[in-house]
């Protein structure tokens, strides 16, 4: 089988021009920007909205000051100074038991548990050995069976793209009957200031949806007024009839910005949420809007996220095949299993009425995880389209890999003690499935498990080197693979799972992934499977000693 054909557009040769695919859809078919003589009208509940709130940029003059004169200012006591000294160092020291705190607790659980080790008996070391390797089994064979069943919507989502690019684009939906929707581009202004423009002439030029049900809508947030680039975002407004630029004030996070523009309360069909980063491929609405119309019990649409900057570095690259492996294995594999799909943040399509209902929590570090398992609650109905394909960038440093996947690690940690419940309790709408009921065991308990499993066994092995340290390889080998019988067994299967995992990756992959970095990504995957675990407990750890910063990924 191969694998499916993805076709994103060529950055280096975007000209932010209406893309000349528009014709294959029909002749009243436009690029989003793209206004001619039949220039889109806002409809009237939306202009109704409009007299009230107004959608561009609110630029502050930053002549103005606050300053008051010198004979205002009254001298400050020595008492006042020693006050506002003490508070200082109780800051200080309290920003650095947060930031010090989880790392001295993950450091103290690998030492302790390493020396509880050496100090066990053998009889009871082979029984944890066991139980490690057998739960790690359990793990090993549910992540190959998903990466199995994966395949099934991997080759259906191909062949209706092949069958696509045979009728020239032709959907089998009308555009009268498409669903309006609007593009939601959250974005945090300091740190994607480079970036903004460029995505915002992208969505505006390139995407292929009738131009009279499509608006893209830029919600950002900024601490410190950007009066230039703020203007330049104003004036794209006023010249697109379809791009609304709304400045959330007092937001300090993605859900404040999304929960100010569910608060306004447009009339629109479906809410597409993306990461200021993303490059919507141009059919990427098309697809999760016929997935809406030929089924109307589907809630959200969650696409499948490519990274495009792989080629960066040795770490991009690897990002690139862990994303390969997550949006078009996991998720799919998941779902199919599972029979349920997940929200994951971006390149997510909501039907309005639902997302409005559910919203966002503010308190929640990763937000997205949280409102897909409140819509679970409800019984909302999330598929996977593997089709609506959005290009995204992955973090070039790794010092902003770190602080991403903490804050994704503290996040699921909050959002599976929040959510566990669901697992056993009854569901707010119809019946919950018993396939959904172990899926959820699976996600929220066995994963979170997980990271202990992992390095107690990484902490296990690391005593079997220091009691009996190997003279050679092959006794390293057998020290760390074969100490107690049926070793082998589990040895042979754990790797033949991990095999058959990364080959349905490299299968469908996606183009800006190559055989060797699959390669690559394999020889170090047990390295990553270790250092996963490792972050998760620092989430663990974070959580524990209430680390609630919101630290977003920086962007160039």
């Amino acid at each position: 089988m191969e694998r499916p054909v993805l076709s994103p557009p060529r950055y280096s040769e975007i000209e932010f021009a209406p893309s000349p695919s528009a014709s294959h859809s029909g002749t009243d078919v436009k690029s989003a920007g793209e206004k001619g003589t039949d220039e889109k009208k806002v409809p009237g509940k939306i202009e109704e909205k409009i007299e009230e709130k107004d959608f561009t940029v609110a630029i502050r003059n930053l002549d103005d000051s606050n300053t008051g004169s010198d004979s205002d200012v009254e001298r400050t006591k020595p008492s006042e100074k020693l006050g506002s000294r003490l508070r200082r160092w109780i800051n200080t020291i309290s920003v650095w038991s947060m930031e010090w705190g989880p790392f001295t607790l993950l450091a103290t659980y690998f030492i302790t548990s390493v020396f509880m080790y050496t100090v066990l008996p053998e009889g009871v070391l082979e029984i944890f050995w066991f139980l490690y390797m057998t739960t790690n089994f359990y793990i090993a064979a549910n992540t190959v069976i998903e990466a199995c069943l994966a395949l099934t919507p991997n080759a259906q989502a191909r062949k209706a793209m092949q069958k696509m690019e045979e009728t020239g684009w032709n959907f089998p939906t009308s555009n009268e009957d498409l669903p309006t929707i609007d593009i939601v581009i959250v974005a945090y202004l300091p740190n994607e200031k480079d970036i903004i423009i460029d995505r915002v002439l992208y969505a505006i030029n390139q995407l292929v949806y009738p131009s009279h049900k499509l608006t893209i809508n830029i919600v950002y947030n900024t601490p410190i007024p950007m009066r230039e680039l703020q203007m330049e975002l104003h004036d794209l407004a006023a010249k697109h009839a379809n791009l609304r630029v709304m400045q959330v004030p007092g937001s300090k996070s993605k859900a404040d910005n999304v929960n100010f523009f569910l608060s306004l309360n447009i009339q629109t069909d479906v809410i597409a949420i993306f990461d200021c980063d993303h490059y919507p491929h141009p059919y990427g609405p098309r697809w999760a809007a016929e997935r809406f119309c030929q089924d109307s019990k589907i809630g959200v649409v969650q696409g499948r996220c490519v990274v495009f900057n792989a080629s960066t570095s040795f770490l991009t690259q690897m990002i690139a095949v862990e994303f390969d492996k997550i949006y078009a294995v996991s998720h799919p594999g998941r779902a199919e299993m599972w029979d349920f799909g997940l929200f994951c943040g971006s390149n997510g399509y909501w039907k309005a009425d639902i997302l409005r209902d559910i919203g966002m929590d503010d308190d929640m570090l990763t937000e997205d995880i949280d409102s897909a398992l409140r819509a679970l609650a409800k019984n909302v109905n999330v598929i996977h389209e593997i089709n609506a394909i959005s290009f995204e960038l992955a973090p070039t440093t790794y010092t902003g890999l770190w602080k991403q996947r903490l804050r994704w690690a503290q996040g699921w940690t909050q959002a599976s003690v929040k959510h566990a419940v669901l697992a056993w309790k009854k569901p707010e709408e119809g019946n919950r499935k018993f396939s959904v009921r172990a899926g959820l065991v699976s996600l929220l308990l066995v994963r979170e498990l997980s990271y202990y499993l992992v390095s107690q066994y990484f902490c296990l092995v690391i005593c079997f080197i220091i009691v009996g340290f190997p003279k050679n390889p092959v006794a390293l080998a057998k020290l760390v693979f074969f100490k107690f019988p049926v070793s082998e067994w589990f040895f042979i299967i754990s790797i033949v799972c991990l095999f058959a995992t990364l080959f349905i990756t490299n299968h469908v992959r996606s183009e800006f992934v190559t055989r060797r970095t699959v390669v690559k990504f394999t020889i170090i995957y047990p390295a990553y499977l270790m250092i996963n675990a490792a972050v998760g407990l620092y989430g663990h750890a974070r959580q524990i000693m209430g680390y609630s910063s919101w630290n977003p990924t920086a962007r160039t």
